[in-house]
């Protein structure tokens, strides 16, 4: 398997899993059937630019992709501008302050959550559609963590 592919994995279990070690990382990636070392893993690591978040909740800290300066400025965006997350079944509400929904729109665009089908953004009001009902709330908990 190629190196984009592994590096591709990694991004994904990352993403997906609350992953705190490179031994549960490298453990991760050879049940998802790579064979990787601890070096290997290591290097990925760097050269993908993963960081240690600071601890959640749970008060584990866990591997994470920074955002680019663009996306943490959409991130802020958002946050400053999200009155409130709803959903049912496959879809997605969200209420935005007056004039604000395209700009929440484009970072939730920008995730390239493979899980979102699209978004339809208004003046205050975005509507997401999601693939598989079974993963909105998954969805809705990951547009939460940008209001963190």
């Amino acid at each position: 398997m190629s190196k984009q592919t592994r590096q591709d994995a990694i991004l994904a279990l990352i993403r997906d899993n609350e992953i705190e070690t490179q031994n549960d990382l490298v453990e991760m990636l050879i049940k998802s059937g790579y064979a990787v070392t601890q070096a290997t893993v290591s290097r990925d690591i760097q050269e993908l630019g993963l960081i240690k978040s600071t601890p959640s909740g749970k008060g584990k800290s866990r591997y994470v992709k920074p955002l680019d300066p663009k996306l943490q400025r959409l991130k802020t965006l958002f946050h400053q501008s999200v009155l409130s997350i709803d959903y049912t079944g496959n879809m997605i509400v969200i209420h935005t302050i007056v004039g604000s929904a395209n700009t929440a729109a484009m970072l939730i665009d920008s995730i390239s959550d493979p899980e979102i089908m699209g978004t339809i953004a208004g003046d205050d009001t975005i509507l997401i559609i999601v693939k598989h009902a079974e993963a909105t709330e998954k969805t809705v908990n990951t547009l939460k963590e940008f209001l963190d």
